[in-house]
């Protein structure tokens, strides 16, 4: 008899949605690929899905599959032989007195206090800022799948919260949120650089870091982090900084 972790990509079903708008790109439609049922997608099998090109929100397994246009590009970080550049290797000493803590998903009202803070300063207008507590907890605290929640410290004060999900090849980056409010804080580098040596430390070769758009301020920090990869037409390919 065949276990859970056997259960194959054969035994999912794709669908397309409608087309919606872009959230990256301006006047562009977009359209995802979803695999169903949600409920057996474990670690195993969403660790392929991955290498595929598919992402996770919430407990919704999906990649882009718009019409007219491939821009977003699955992307990893390729840990082992990542090297800092001086400018992340300040906001490195910058944060690192930070206390990170690790945690199996759990909430605490500071948790969604900090997370509305960070949407309404970073993400006005984007939809997410007023998300109410019920919408927070679906986006953040649902999963199938073997996921971290990281608490970073300062002095006992909570400045990031970041979740993580572990791949049996890598980490992969899910959401972070972190106090928007501090001057020339760089929270947001320093916790791609932990999450590459805490995939060093477990011995995995990559953290992926979500979609990357070559035409997208949004995403252009992601090439930044070397060396890496993305997923172009069904290849990992290096990408340039």
């Amino acid at each position: 008899m065949s276990s859970l972790n056997d259960i194959p990509i054969s035994a999912l079903q794709f669908y397309l949605t409608a087309p919606y708008p872009c959230s990256y790109l301006p006047d562009l439609q977009a359209r995802s690929q979803v695999a169903t049922p949600g409920f057996l997608i474990n670690t195993p099998l969403y660790s392929q899905l991955v290498r595929y090109g598919f992402r996770r929100s919430s407990t919704h397994i999906y990649r882009p599959r718009c019409d007219n246009c491939s821009a977003c590009v699955q992307m990893r970080v390729l840990a082992k032989p990542f090297k800092a550049n001086r400018s992340q290797r300040r906001a490195w000493i910058q944060h690192e007195q930070l206390d990170a803590t690790l945690h199996s998903l759990q909430d605490k009202p500071e948790y969604y206090e900090l997370y509305q803070r960070y949407q309404r300063a970073r993400h006005p207008d984007g939809g997410m800022d007023n998300d109410d507590y019920d919408a927070y907890q679906t986006f953040l605290l649902q999963s199938h799948i073997d996921t971290l929640l990281v608490e970073f410290r300062d002095n006992g004060i909570l400045r990031m919260v970041s979740v993580i999900d572990l791949l049996s090849d890598g980490l992969s980056s899910v959401y972070t949120f972190f106090d928007p409010h501090l001057p020339r804080a760089r929270f947001g580098v320093y916790n791609v650089l932990w999450q590459i040596e805490l995939c060093r430390k477990l011995d995995l070769e990559f953290v992926y870091l979500g979609y990357w758009i070559k035409d997208s301020r949004k995403m252009s920090y992601k090439t930044q982090y070397q060396p890496a990869e993305g997923l172009q037409d069904n290849v990992w390919q290096a990408l340039p900084p």
